[in-house]
């Protein structure tokens, strides 16, 4: 079993939401054939808490825009440190950076076959944690913390 394309065009907008918000590390497994309960999940990672929430919002926003649908279930927004987004058909996970270094779910389904994404989904696996970004959400420097 694969995922369907319905799973990949779920992803799709998922993953291209999460870049347009500078997501880090944006991943896709197609998990179908060691799972029953859902066909794919979306991995993406932001550097602050106020940053995963603003990421998971936008992968809401333009799955609800675009395609109309609505997670059946939203978990872990009041800690903002991890926020899963269930539409039955893909799991969206938005992870600190530290969360998912911690949990490594990129490591537990490695196995599975990886999903096409966008252009600039694919872009955000060489963007370093702690670039300042351009409009196109390029690398363009560091952030420095003087705190």
């Amino acid at each position: 079993m694969t995922a369907t394309e319905r799973s990949q065009e779920l992803i799709t907008v998922a993953a291209q939401a999460a870049a347009d918000k500078l997501a880090h590390n944006v991943i896709a497994f197609d998990v179908s054939d060691v799972l029953s309960i859902t066909d794919a999940f979306l991995i993406a990672s932001a550097a602050n808490d106020r940053q995963v929430k603003a990421i998971a919002e936008e992968v809401e926003e333009q799955l609800r825009e675009q395609l109309d649908v609505k997670p059946v279930r939203r978990e872990g927004e009041r800690e903002g440190r991890w926020i899963l987004l269930d539409y039955l058909d893909i799991v969206v996970h938005v992870q600190h950076s530290e969360e998912r270094s911690f949990y490594s779910l990129d490591r537990l389904w490695k196995d599975c076959p990886e999903l096409e994404l966008p252009a600039d989904a694919l872009a955000t696996r060489n963007r370093p944690e702690d670039a300042a970004t351009d409009e196109a959400g390029n690398a363009v420097g560091f952030i420095q913390d003087f705190s």
